[in-house]
């Protein structure tokens, strides 16, 4: 089984994508809802949070964890993949979504890329660590959008307000920086405001989403290693918890998946 983990809600248009790409395995998707958003959390806050969430995958059988958050995966992942499973979990693996986008932005001949993400990921300035390892001649610039998550996650996306967020994010962003030919949408929530980027994006500025990024990026990745793959098992089932209501969940829930969701409560935390 394949466990997917994010904050909220906005790991299940990750996860959508996968399925499509990857409908045969089993999975599993957990989001700490009643904890989220994650981006103006303290770096060891976040760390804690996620720890508790791959330990919860982990002991319900996913061998292969996807940290589909660009928060956690700049702030915490690194510390799970190197203090934590190495003496808990030696045959399980984590990734996250950052190296893939980065690695894809590469592939796709980006030189000037606008990345618009949370607080934590604009601070952190992963992409930047990530694209200097592959390419150091993209160019990157960052815009924080910080009303974006919590507006999708109270379900009004589809108000006016968004749209007019999201016209000023971009308009701080190319009256910045000017020409840029990409931009990335490096928080798992942005792709429901999908049709609100365009408008206010110029048409030759390429939008890049992680859903189908990760997904293509994971069939290599299982194919490069059998080990896991083999392991997998293929009943092609979803299972769904969060740490909030389930009702409220399942709503919401059916908007990033694209379809009806019955979840299940989990509370997290460590047990013996």
């Amino acid at each position: 089984m394949m466990g997917f983990f994010d904050s909220g809600f906005g790991g299940l248009t990750v996860l959508k994508s996968v399925v499509q790409e990857l409908p045969e395995y089993n999975y599993l998707y957990l989001g700490d809802n009643a904890r989220a958003p994650y981006g103006e959390r303290s770096p060891e806050t976040v760390y804690e949070c996620t720890l508790q969430a791959v330990d919860f995958l982990l002991k319900e059988g996913c061998l292969l964890v996807i940290i589909a958050c660009n928060t956690v995966s700049s702030g915490a992942l690194r510390r799970i993949q190197q203090e934590f499973l190495p003496s808990a979990y030696p045959d399980r693996k984590v990734l996250g979504v950052v190296r893939p986008s980065a690695e894809e932005i590469v592939d796709r001949g980006c030189r000037r890329i606008g990345i618009l993400a949370t607080e934590g990921v604009v601070r952190s300035k992963i992409y930047t660590e990530e694209l200097e390892k592959l390419n150091p001649s993209v160019k990157i610039f960052y815009q924080a959008c910080p009303l974006l998550v919590p507006i999708i996650e109270a379900g009004k996306q589809d108000e006016e307000h968004s749209d007019v967020v999201v016209s000023e994010y971009l308009g701080s962003l190319f009256a910045r920086e000017g020409d840029i030919d990409s931009i990335l949408l490096s928080c798992t929530h942005y792709p429901i405001l999908y049709e609100a980027f365009r408008r206010h994006t110029p048409p030759h500025v390429k939008i890049l989403t992680q859903g189908s990024i990760i997904a293509s990026k994971l069939r290599d990745y299982l194919a490069r290693h059998p080990e896991i793959e083999e392991r997998l098992s293929r009943k092609g089932t979803r299972a769904f918890f969060s740490t909030d209501s389930p009702e409220k969940f399942n709503r919401l829930a059916s908007v990033f998946y694209g379809e009806c969701i019955q979840s299940m409560p989990v509370t997290l935390g460590f047990s013996d």
